[in-house]
C-alpha cells in the first residue's frame, strides 16, 4: 500500500471522450468546485470502466480521482497480488494521472513484482536482460502485463510495467 508515481502525460487517453471530456471542458471554462467534482467523478468512472474492459475483477473496488492533484485512489479487496498490480497499472498508465494511492487488500498474498518505467529505446528483451539476466525471458514480462499490453513490441516511454519475480 502506498502512493505510486506515474508520468502524467503518458498513457491511455481516457479523459478525452464522453462524460470525462465534457467534465474536463467544463472545468477549463469555469473552474467551480462543482465542475471540479464532476470532472473527478467522471474521470474515476472512466478509469473504472477501463479496468473492466481489461477483464480484471472490479467488484467491490472503490476508484476515486482527485482532479486537483491528478491522483487516483483505489480501495477494496482483490484475489491475488498480480490482479492488484494490474489494477494499479491500469489506474496509473492513464494520461492525466500523476499518482495512484494504493489502498487495496490482497486476499492471497504473494511476492510483489518489481516496477520498470519504459524509456526511449527500451524493448521487452532489454528489460528482461536487466531484471532476469536473459533477454529470452521477455515473454514473462509480456504475460505479466496482459491484457494491458496487446503486443510485445508495443510499449511506450513513460509506461510503467510490472516485472514478476523470476520463476
Amino acid at each position: 500500500m502506498g502512493l505510486m508515481s506515474f508520468i502524467k502525460e503518458a498513457g491511455e487517453k481516457l479523459f478525452g471522450r464522453g462524460e470525462a471530456k465534457a467534465a474536463q471542458e467544463a472545468v477549463q471554462a469555469v473552474p467551480t468546485p462543482e465542475a471540479v467534482a464532476a470532472m473527478s467523478a467522471a474521470a474515476g468512472k472512466a478509469i473504472a470502466d477501463y479496468i473492466a474492459t481489461q477483464n480484471l475483477p472490479t467488484g467491490g473496488l472503490d476508484i476515486q480521482f482527485d482532479a486537483p492533484s491528478s491522483t487516483v485512489t483505489v480501495a477494496g479487496s482483490v484475489p491475488d497480488q498480480a490482479t492488484k498490480e494490474k489494477i494499479l497499472l491500469c489506474c496509473g498508465n492513464v494520461s492525466g494521472v500523476a499518482a495512484v494511492n494504493d489502498m487495496l487488500v490482497v486476499d492471497s498474498p504473494e511476492p510483489e513484482a518489481q516496477w520498470h518505467t519504459v524509456v526511449s529505446g527500451d524493448n521487452l528483451s532489454k528489460i528482461a536482460r536487466k531484471f532476469y539476466g536473459d533477454p529470452n525471458k521477455y515473454p514473462a514480462i509480456f504475460d505479466a502485463n496482459r491484457p494491458m499490453l496487446a503486443h510485445p513490441d508495443k510499449i511506450y516511454p513513460g509506461q510503467m510495467l510490472r516485472i514478476p519475480p523470476q520463476a
